[in-house]
Parts: structure tokens; C-alpha cells; sequence
């Protein structure tokens, strides 16, 4: 899915890499060592997924009356703050409202597992938690909240999958585009391994995008924040025969007019389902007609007519 020149550029970053580990290996190797457990830990925390430390339900005021409920996670990716004096980096997730008439509101807000460690030996900092993150929500959402809340054991349509959905999660693919994933995570790790081989220290992880520079009265920094709303893509599928006239593929064509590059693009498959993302522009979730043999799908995207066309094998 990606372009000549997108591998170029990549393979290019890759050799760069691994001449700087080379040469640090030979100047250092015990900063070597540490430099590669380091990424090791770094790569198990950065794929650790977000867990329910609690769950918050209150209820909007302004422009309706309406039950809210709020997800309060721990999550390794989202950064601890280094200064006391700084606003706390939160990660928000989309917000989402129940389809029925009376349907609440739903959110998952998620900060650094130090962050609710801290508030759990000492209850007047939880308290202080619940209303800095109910004040959030007035601020990122325009909405007045009532200031009653309870802490409740669960809410609606909070499974595992839509956890994960609304905050950006991604297990591990089964299929994915490497030259992507590679392109994303080299930099800041060429970056560490240079500052390292210098004598410095490299940065803190940072979430994706990094985070926001807020204004000085804010309490909470807006680490990442996914309240736009990604649109379904026009998408169809075909089956195609072979030559005795059995189904033998399926071709998905997905239509992706606000896509330039392929590099824009996360694909996922299983056996069983299709999951396309275009961060904060599309999101497509879908079941294959048919069982599919994962290991075979090959994916092309066509710059000039916008088009992601997947062909797989069926089983």
C-alpha cells in the first residue's frame, strides 16, 4: 500500500538506524544494552492496552437533560506529568450517545496509571480527579453538567471492543503495512539512539501527535483528543470465480476521496472482518460475506481515483 517512493525514504531511515546502533555498539556497548531493553520496554508498555480503574454517572444540564456516564482508565501511553505546576495530560475519547429516545452519554477519559496510583492512597485527590475530568468535559463538549455524581460498577455499551474504539486502541494485526508502522516509529527512535550515543538522555515517550501546548489556567492537558466524529466510506464487495467457476476471492473496493496517500490509511483483516482507519476521516468496520484466508490479502491504493481495492482468498 505503499509507494516506491514511501519505501525509499523508509529503507533509507532503516539504514541510518542501524548505523547508528552499529557504531554505538562498538563505542558502547553497555549504553547499547541499556539502549535496546529500553526500546523493548518501551515497545510492551506502548501496546499495553487501557484499563477501567472506575466509572462515573452524572448527568448533563445544558442544552438537554441526559445521563452521562465516564470511563475513567489507566494507560501506559498517556505521559505522567513531569511538573506538579503543568496541567495533567489526559487522552479523551469519542464521545458517543445511546441510539434510543432517552439515550445517555458515554466517554472514556484515560491518564497515566501514577496519576490514579497517587489518587488511591488519598480520596480528597480522587475527588479533586472526578471533578477536574467532569470539568473537561464542559470544556471540550460546551455542555453544563449537573455537579452530583456517583461512582457506579457499569455502564452502557462498555465492553472490552468499544473501549478500545473510542480511545484508538489497536491489538496487534494479524496483517498490517509494515513500510507504515515503520515509518511512524523510526524517527523517535533515531532520534533516542542519537541523543543517546551523545551522552544525553532521550526524551520521555510521548504520546502520539505529542501533546497540546494549553493555556496556563488549564488543569488538564489534552494529550489526544478524538471527539471529531470519522466518517463511514463508501465501500463495496465482489466475489470472483475462477476459471470452474467456484468463488475463489473477494475484492472489497473502498472509496476514499479525502485520502492522498496510503500512508493515511490503517488496515487490519481477520478471518472474519475488514477494519479500515483514517484517523479522525474514515473508520470502516466490516464482516466479510464469507471466511477469508487472512495470509493472502494484498491491498492497492489508486492516487488517482482514491480507491483502496483489497483482494483475498476465501476459504
Amino acid at each position: 500500500m505503499s509507494s516506491l517512493g514511501d519505501s525509499g525514504e523508509v529503507l533509507q531511515q532503516v539504514c541510518s538506524l542501524w548505523s547508528m546502533m552499529d557504531d554505538l555498539c562498538q563505542s558502547d556497548p553497555e549504553g547499547y544494552r541499556t539502549f535496546i531493553q529500553q526500546q523493548v520496554k518501551a515497545g510492551a508498555e506502548h501496546n499495553s492496552p487501557p484499563d477501567v480503574h472506575c466509572r462515573l454517572r452524572t448527568s448533563t444540564l445544558e442544552p438537554e437533560e441526559t445521563a452521562l456516564y465516564i470511563n475513567i482508565c489507566s494507560w501506559k501511553r498517556v505521559p505522567a506529568r513531569q511538573d506538579p505546576s503543568m496541567p495533567l495530560p489526559v487522552c479523551a475519547g469519542k464521545l458517543e450517545k445511546e441510539s434510543d429516545e432517552d439515550g445517555c452519554f458515554i466517554l472514556d477519559v484515560a491518564f497515566n496509571p501514577c496519576v490514579l496510583q497517587e489518587c488511591e492512597r488519598d480520596q480528597e485527590k480522587m475527588k479533586q480527579l472526578f471533578m477536574q475530568v467532569m470539568g473537561f468535559f464542559q470544556q471540550q463538549h460546551g455542555m453544563k453538567l449537573s455537579p452530583q455524581h456517583t461512582v457506579v460498577n457499569s455502564c452502557p455499551r462498555s465492553s472490552v471492543g468499544d473501549l478500545y474504539r473510542r480511545l484508538g486502541f489497536q491489538k496487534s494485526p494479524k496483517r498490517t503495512d509494515l513500510l507504515n508502522t515503520a515509518s511512524q516509529n523510526l524517527a523517535p527512535i533515531m532520534q533516542q539512539l542519537s541523543l543517546h550515543s551523545q551522552g544525553g538522555r532521550g526524551p520521555a515517550a510521548q504520546f502520539s501527535g505529542g501533546p497540546a501546548k494549553p493555556e496556563k489556567t488549564d488543569l488538564i492537558q489534552v494529550v489526544s483528543s478524538t471527539s471529531a466524529q470519522p466518517e463511514k466510506p463508501s465501500h463495496r464487495f465482489e466475489v470472483k470465480t475462477d476459471a470452474a467457476g467456484a468463488a475463489s476471492k473477494l475484492e472489497v473496493t473502498v472509496e476514499l476521496p479525502k485520502v492522498s496517500a496510503a500512508l493515511d490509511c490503517r488496515l487490519e483483516i481477520s478471518h472474519e472482518e475488514l477494519l479500515l482507519q483514517v484517523e479522525d476521516v474514515y473508520y470502516l468496520l466490516m464482516d466479510f460475506p464469507r471466511a477469508v484466508n487472512d495470509k493472502t490479502a494484498a491491498a492497492v491504493f489508486d492516487k488517482h481515483t482514491r480507491k483502496l481495492i483489497l483482494q483475498v482468498d476465501l476459504l
